[in-house]
């Protein structure tokens, strides 16, 4: 691959120097990060903290969530950030997202699991754009379908990604996705095709603990 210039992205570090944290003792890591509890409270628990200064993703979406919850805490005493529905987007070409887990933090956690793909290659949108490169992956829980990661590469990525993390936050499963309709010809089609290829992996045995409000559904 020939290129004119290299981007080598390393990693971040915490910005946190000229804050003056040290006159009033707020205490840090070994990385420099705030130390903060579940209530983002610091070593002083009327100085809240969020976003890259403090532990987790550094991204300004996350930040925002953490903004938001700190403040519910001060108001009302409750807050809610699901850090497993945080998305992450690599803004390249081909578009990269995902969120959730990685098939190898899935395996180590020892959860059995089916994975459906979806090339953007098949994708009537994708292929009318002239745009195919990348496919979309789904990782379900094998026994009850619970989607626990979608990654994305491809057109659109980006945007795409966004029905994965409420799927997520909502504890849905692949056949959700794959029952909900998509229009045609849509990018998002490829999302749905590939919950339609997990959940079709889904032991028979699972169909035994459907509700007979559920027959409807066991009857097709």
């Amino acid at each position: 691959m020939e290129a004119d210039a290299c981007l080598v992205s390393i990693g971040r570090r915490p910005y946190t120097e000229n804050l003056n944290l040290e006159a009033i003792n707020v205490e840090k890591d070994e990385k420099g990060r705030v130390i903060i509890d579940s209530e983002y409270r610091t070593s002083h628990p009327h100085i809240r903290c969020i976003g890259d200064v403090t532990f987790g993703a550094m991204l300004a979406h996350k930040a925002e969530e953490e903004g938001i919850a700190a403040v519910e805490y001060i108001k009302s005493g409750h807050g809610h950030v699901n850090y497993n529905a945080i998305p992450s987007v690599i803004y390249t070409h081909p578009e990269v997202a995902w969120v959730g887990q990685t098939e190898q933090e899935v395996k180590a956690s020892g959860t059995k699991y089916n994975i459906g793909t979806f090339p953007f290659t098949a994708n009537s949108r994708a292929k009318t754009n002239l745009d195919t490169e990348g496919q979309v992956k789904f990782i379900a829980d094998k026994e009850t379908d619970r989607i626990l990661g979608v990654h994305i590469i491809g057109p659109n990525a980006g945007e795409m990604i966004a029905e994965a993390v409420l799927a997520i936050e909502y504890g849905a499963s692949c056949e959700d996705i794959g029952r909900t309709s998509h229009a045609h010809p849509t990018l998002s089609e490829a999302f749905k095709e590939a919950a339609m290829a997990t959940y079709s992996k889904v032991p028979v045995a699972f169909w035994s603990h459907l509700t007979i409000g559920d027959s409807f559904l066991k009857s097709l």
